[in-house]
């Protein structure tokens, strides 16, 4: 079966409001707007219910099948939020907010479920209830935390629950899955070593930062190097290395060190963090300075359930006439997976064109070619998990 022929005539009404979106960012809870769009839209195609404000800035839609025999229950979810960087796409719908842009597709995947909810409004060809979730804040904000910590889940009872994102890269409206991890954790940390500031001239009359939390830089690799199975994924990344001062003759009394750690393995995860603080104390002490950690856990790794990474691939398959189950893992965070761990599921990647900009890219747009794919898989979980009676 091919993508569904509805999506076709809906192409262009679909790409309006993904357009609509991209123009019009906004970033992690504060998507008022884009909620409300939502929120209205849902109404109208004729939702049996629809509830804002879960996970503070989020949305529910409740569509129920032409029948409810077996009382199943089906979630499908996108995200809403921005990131807080510039639109360099150059495209006549460029972002119109200073400093925010959709350059990683949220747009296009809350586009595309919108038009899934409309097609399922119209069809309800399926046996149970279908639940669309919109979260905020998905850019390191963990909404979709919020949104089960507010009961989504429970509330109304959903038992399945599937996304997707889209992956620059690979052909438009391929479908690329694996089941077990698929995505990093995604921990942070902030450092600051402090030391005894001086002249550059000096240098004995000091407790040199600089020093000290270079050796930190270098000696928290080791972890990953001697500490871990070599078999084992494990990213140790200081991104920013900061002192107080720019003058090129003053020795700082501080350095400021941040980071992110990231492992496909909850135990590696463990190990990690059981290994970073007193690794990072010790070498700042074995210099005279003193650490000070603030270590932070983030999204938890992205686990397919095996089971439902299945019928995620054999309705990809349906659409596309082929499917990847074996993509490669990411090491990049999505918080989707706060809510496999509530309920069994999957993520799927959706392609959307070869030699395109990535995400996260300030050039970067969704390609609107793939709308008509996704919102076929989106429709048809729902359609296949809860067949008509």
């Amino acid at each position: 079966m091919p993508v569904k022929n509805r999506f076709a005539e809906m192409h262009e009404e679909i790409t309006a409001w993904r357009r609509d979106f991209h123009e019009n960012p906004e970033i992690l809870y504060e998507v008022h707007r884009t909620a409300g769009i939502v929120a209205e839209k849902l109404r109208a195609f004729g939702c049996d219910e629809v509830v804002e404000g879960i996970g503070r800035t989020g949305v529910v839609g409740i569509i129920k099948g032409q029948t409810d025999t077996k009382g199943r229950v089906v979630g499908l979810r996108a995200d809403m939020d921005a990131l807080p960087m510039p639109d360099m796409s150059g495209k006549p719908y460029a972002s119109k907010v200073p400093g925010a842009s959709h350059a990683c597709g949220h747009d296009g995947h809350t586009a595309m479920l919108l038009g899934a909810a409309k097609y399922l409004c119209e069809t309800r060809r399926f046996d149970g209830t279908a639940v669309v979730i919109f979260q905020p804040a998905e850019e390191g904000g963990a909404g979709g935390r919020a949104m089960c910590e507010d009961g989504m889940m429970e509330r109304w009872n959903v038992q399945e629950v599937y996304g997707l994102h889209n992956m620059p890269g690979h052909p438009v409206g391929s479908f690329h899955i694996r089941p077990g991890a698929v995505m990093a954790s995604a921990d942070e940390f902030d450092v600051i070593i402090r030391g005894v500031g001086g002249h550059a001239a000096m240098p004995n009359k000091t407790v040199d930062p600089v020093v000290a939390a270079s050796n930190v830089v270098q000696a928290l690799q080791s972890i990953k190097s001697r500490n871990l199975d070599p078999v084992k994924q494990l990213v140790i990344s200081v991104t920013s290395f900061r002192t107080e001062t720019d003058a090129y003759n003053v020795i700082s009394d501080n350095v400021h060190l941040k980071g992110t750690i990231r492992t496909l393995d909850p135990a590696v995860r463990d190990l990690a963090e059981d290994r970073f603080k007193p690794l990072v104390t010790s070498v700042a002490e074995a210099f005279g300075a003193k650490a000070e950690i603030d270590y932070r856990r983030g999204y938890p790794v992205t686990v397919n359930h095996e089971t439902e990474t299945e019928y995620a691939a054999a309705a990809a398959e349906a659409i596309s006439g082929g499917v990847d189950r074996d993509t490669p893992q990411l090491m990049g965070g999505e918080d989707f997976a706060f809510m496999l761990e509530e309920r069994p599921g999957a993520y799927i990647f959706l392609g959307i064109g070869e030699g395109r900009p990535n995400v996260h890219h300030p050039e970067y747009d969704f390609n609107d070619e793939a709308i008509p794919a996704g919102c076929s898989w989106l429709a048809e979980m729902a359609e296949r998990r809860m067949p008509a009676a």
